[in-house]
This record gives structure tokens, sequence and C-alpha cells, in this order.
């Protein structure tokens, strides 16, 4: 029980110091594609901590949402090895925070469900 306080703790210090670590994970070309893009509701949160395509998007916004992917998929297996949690484990809890900042008209996708607008 302990243990799995401790962990939970530690995985919830490496989330918010992963916040800089995400967001020094993409260019700011595509962090201001995609902010855009979630204003406009083609690109929305998922509770899995990535980004995901609501509708539509051409081919620099598919290009731009791979490359933040990609930064969030490497910090959270380097979070994975620091805190001993998984990488899935690491993206859920960033992901709840990440929910935490949509403005409302943004879209979030649970894990087990469709887009909803919040």
């Amino acid at each position: 029980m302990i243990r799995k306080t401790m962990t939970v703790l530690a995985l919830g210090l490496a989330m918010t110091a992963a916040g800089a670590g995400l967001a020094m994970a993409q260019s700011a070309a595509a962090k201001a594609t995609v902010d855009a893009a979630k204003m406009a509701g083609t690109v929305g949160e998922q509770a899995d901590g990535y980004l995901g395509i609501v509708s539509g998007g051409d081919a620099a916004l598919r290009a731009a949402v791979t490359e933040i992917n990609t930064g969030r998929a490497a910090a959270y297996k380097d979070i994975a090895a620091k805190t001993g949690a998984t990488p899935e484990a690491a993206g859920q809890a960033t992901a709840k925070q990440l929910y935490a900042r949509l403005a409302p008209g943004q879209y979030w996708k649970p894990l087990d469900g469709g887009w909803i607008k919040k």
C-alpha cells in the first residue's frame, strides 16, 4: 500500500515536471498549428495523453499532431523509466492535467468513447 502511494506521488510529481518536457518536445510551428486546430474543433486531447484529429485536417495539421505525439511518447517513456510506472500510465496521468486545461468548446476523447465537447 505504501509503495503504491509513493509510486502515485512520484508519478504526480513527474507529471507536473513533464509539462515543461512536453512543451519542449514540439516546435513553435507545430504548437501554433495544433492550438489553432483545437480552437477550431479539428484537434482534441485524448485520455491516453495524445492528440487526436476530431475531423478533417490537412497534411500539415496531421504532421503537427504526429510531431507533438512523438514528443509526448518520448516524454512518457522517460517519466515511466524514472517512476517505475508504464508509459501508458504516464500518458493517462498527463491527460488528466491536459483535460483540466481545456477551454470550453474544445474536444476530449475518453478511453472508452467518442469525442466530447467540453
